[in-house]
């Protein structure tokens, strides 16, 4: 019962999210409009408020609660897909009702484009902010303590976008019975795992025994797997990237269909005018912003506003990225000095090209970077067309040996102003 409760408070979590983000981006489009645009009714507007119930009806039909296993390419799709749908449901019953000259069509185009923005944001942040929770997560049920079911939990424990939380293994191994992983229990054998789908009726089951034998597998399958309302299986591609893949039924056969669609030339020139036009439409605040943070930082420390640096880009080439200087001056030696002091910041350095604690960002700095803000004039480099809005994060050389196989899938794409290891923090 507490779990199903848990499930309910993520989904109502989610629906504030989601009506607040809404409600910020519909009240500043508002004023973005008196401010530039003139004077108009407001009351005109305020009585369009109620209709902000329909983005939330329209989220639930299209699956976006309670939130849990939804990738970011999906979630982003169907929070675009239901935005848009009822964006156009208004816009065409104001066109109807014959008050489309009552109605800025400036104030529509930015509240689209703004919640197309800010509900993944705000999205984002409330998993930031309570993934740590107790009463955040799913449960999960983990059949296997093996490698890979170690492997399954330790994602899910990082993932928290996926909004699971692991709660027990069960595992054959005798020797496992009885021990924990990062605060799991293994509970008991594979036959056993039936009790805990009745006591949790919402569990989500993860079979993550990828090497099993078919037959066995089957007998896992129909047993106690097939209690759980929700099961998920670890195939033997374990590590494979699983983004855009599909089951696909060959008379009997159970085949994968994976779609490339990051290399679709048409998504790709649709997703480059969506981002020209996220950007168009939003220039008069960015402008603003940006100058408030040129001034905020020149009064804080000396040097200059910007700095530039060397990334790998589309095809493996070399591009220029700007952001706000979040440091102090010649940080290089600064580096230096503080890794002698501290060989401890020298492995950290070596291992992420970060430090969790850097002594050379200034005050400032830290306030832009934990908001992201220093990745502003980045805006420049996606009109310019190096980055795009959402992709890999762009590496410098020294990184590549990290990827290992995956380098030649990163440079066929641009990388992002924001991605995966942006928001996972």
């Amino acid at each position: 019962m507490q779990r199903k409760f848990n499930s309910l408070v993520m989904a109502g979590m989610f629906v504030v999210s989601d009506f607040f983000a809404l409600l910020l981006v519909w009240s500043v489009s508002v004023w973005v409009r008196h401010v530039f645009g003139g004077e108009f009714e407001f009351v005109l507007y305020l009585q369009l408020a109620p209709c902000l119930g329909l983005f939330l009806v329209s989220n639930a039909l299209v699956g976006l609660y309670p939130g849990i296993l939804l990738s970011p390419p999906e979630e982003l799709k169907k929070l675009s897909q239901s935005t848009s749908v009822i964006f156009l449901a208004m816009s065409g019953a104001v066109f109807l009702s014959k008050q489309g000259e009552l109605y800025s069509r400036g104030i529509f185009l930015m509240a689209w484009f703004g919640a197309l923005f800010a509900l993944p944001l705000f999205r984002s942040l409330l998993r930031r902010l309570a993934h740590a929770k107790n009463w955040w997560g799913h449960p999960v049920v983990v059949l296997g303590a093996g490698k890979t079911g170690r492997e399954v939990c330790i994602a899910l424990n990082r993932e928290h976008r996926l909004g699971l939380r692991p709660i027990a293994f069960f595992d054959d191994d005798p020797d496992k019975i009885g021990t924990h992983f990062h605060g799991v229990p293994v509970v008991g054998r594979l036959h056993s795992a039936g009790a805990m789908a009745r006591e949790f009726r919402d569990a989500v089951v993860i079979v993550a025994m990828p090497g099993l034998l078919p037959a066995r597998l089957i007998e896992v399958l129909e047993g106690p797997a097939s209690e759980f309302r929700r099961l998920i299986l670890i195939p033997d591609l374990f590590g494979a990237s699983s983004l855009w893949i599909s089951a696909f039924d060959l008379g009997g056969i159970l085949g994968l269909d994976v779609h490339q669609k990051l290399l679709d030339p048409r998504r790709q020139w649709v997703k480059r005018c969506l981002e020209l036009s996220l950007i168009v439409v939003f220039i008069p605040i960015i402008l603003l912003l940006s100058l408030v943070i040129a001034l905020w930082i020149k009064k804080d420390s000396p040097g200059p506003v910007l700095y530039c640096q060397k990334r790998i880009g589309l095809g493996g080439k070399d591009i220029a990225i700007w952001k706000f200087r979040t440091m102090v001056q010649n940080a290089d030696v600064a580096l230096q000095e503080c890794f002698a002091n501290d060989p401890d910041l020298q492995s950290e350095w070596e291992a992420n090209h970060k430090l969790s604690c850097d002594p050379r960002i200034t005050r400032v700095g830290r306030i832009l970077r934990k908001t992201s803000l220093d990745e502003l004039p980045q805006l420049w480099n996606v009109l310019k067309g190096d980055l795009s809005l959402v992709g890999p994060r762009p590496i410098v050389w020294a990184e590549v040996e990290k990827y290992e196989g995956g380098f030649s899938l990163y440079k066929k794409v641009k990388p992002g102003l924001t991605g995966l290891w942006q928001v996972s923090g």
